[in-house]
């Protein structure tokens, strides 16, 4: 469920020049910090000061009695930020005039979850004594950022992609009545396990074996171990039939490896890693499913090498969330593995079917 920059290297290619580019303009993104001050997480650690980065994309509109009723949280996958989310293949079909979550309409957040993007994270300073965070960590945060500093007590929609997904299953029990709809791309409401779980732990033992990492007190990245790393996240984030496309010869396929592993080790930080990739040591939903109020759409693509519809798990887990339907999408010309979450021009009208089954009369 790693949201893998192969993933997106794979629809800037493959999607962008077959579908052309979304010209639709939307409010300039503003971005914000919030600092939340002796933040303790799950695990009973706590830090001094917390930063919560965050970007926005439109304005609150307020009810008669002064509560904001139309805000949108949308979440991002491992390694990734908020911003990820504003590219023209994402944004650009979903927050222009008329889209699905047109900005003139709706008040978009975009966090940076902890450990990634702008927030706080183990590469500011503490390195491997920074705190053990875990996904309901994410969620807290979250919270406050909207309740505390955002003035927002109430969601019109949680939604987000791979990590992201997996919060929004994680919000829709811990605060069940805190929005009126759901939507989580690209996850499973289960815990980490299987392959899922082997590909994860071999890219954290792999840093963790390079001598280089020194044990996190490194000065120049340990490549080997990034390299390592790397191999998980071409499996997780693959789609075999848009990678053979892309690369029909050795050439091609070593040519794209070589450019895709650049671009790891130009942004990945190896202990940021280790705890991006290691935070879902402690999810699962399904004890707590029942739990979930709002109406959730579960959209997970067939050729998704992270949740491969084979399992058959979400065909069991969504009979527990009463108002839930999963929503398999079948592999097509379009479809890039675990990256088709970020691919709204394929699930954008099950976003709207599902805000047409929730809206309310203001």
């Amino acid at each position: 469920m790693a949201s893998s920059r192969l993933a997106f290297f794979l629809l800037c290619w493959l999607v962008l020049p077959l579908g052309g580019r979304a010209q639709a303009a939307y409010p300039t993104p503003v971005p914000g910090d919030f600092t939340l001050n002796n933040f303790r997480f799950v695990s009973g650690e706590t830090l001094p000061a917390l930063r919560q980065h965050y970007t926005t994309v439109g304005q609150p509109k307020r009810d008669k009695a002064g509560h904001v009723t139309n805000a949108v949280l949308i979440m991002h996958g491992t390694t990734g930020a908020g911003t990820s989310f504003l590219t023209d293949l994402f944004a650009g079909h979903l927050f222009g005039p008329g889209q699905p979550l047109d900005a003139a309409k709706y008040y978009v957040i975009l966090p940076d979850a902890i450990g990634h993007g702008k927030s706080s994270k183990p590469s500011n300073g503490l390195r491997m004594k920074f705190p053990k965070y875990t996904y309901d960590d994410m969620v807290i945060a979250n919270y406050r950022l909207l309740t505390e500093h955002l003035g927002v007590a109430h969601l019109r929609l949680v939604m987000g992609t791979s990590m992201g997904g997996m919060e929004t299953w994680v919000w829709g029990y811990t605060y069940p009545g805190f929005m009126d709809a759901l939507l989580p791309l690209a996850s499973l409401p289960v815990e980490i396990a299987g392959r899922n779980r082997m590909l994860r732990k071999m890219a954290i033992d792999l840093i963790q074996m390079d001598p280089a990492w020194q044990g996190g007190n490194y000065t120049t990245q340990p490549k080997v171990g990034l390299a390592g790393a790397s191999s998980s996240m071409i499996v997780m984030g693959s789609s075999p039939k848009q990678m053979q496309k892309l690369a029909p010869t050795r050439e091609l396929a070593e040519a794209t490896l070589a450019k895709t592993e650049a671009n790891f080790y130009r942004t990945l930080d190896a202990n940021d890693f280790i705890y991006q990739f290691d935070a879902s040591r402690d999810y699962n939903p399904a004890p707590h499913l029942g739990s979930i109020k709002a109406p959730l759409f579960a959209i997970n693509s067939a050729d998704d090498q992270v949740n491969p519809p084979e399992l058959g798990i979400l065909d069991v887990e969504i009979k527990k969330v009463s108002k839930g339907r999963y929503i398999l999408l079948p592999i097509t010309d379009l479809t890039t593995g675990h990256g088709t979450h970020s691919n709204p021009a394929i699930w954008g009208s099950y976003l709207q079917e599902l805000l047409a089954l929730t809206d309310k009369p203001q």
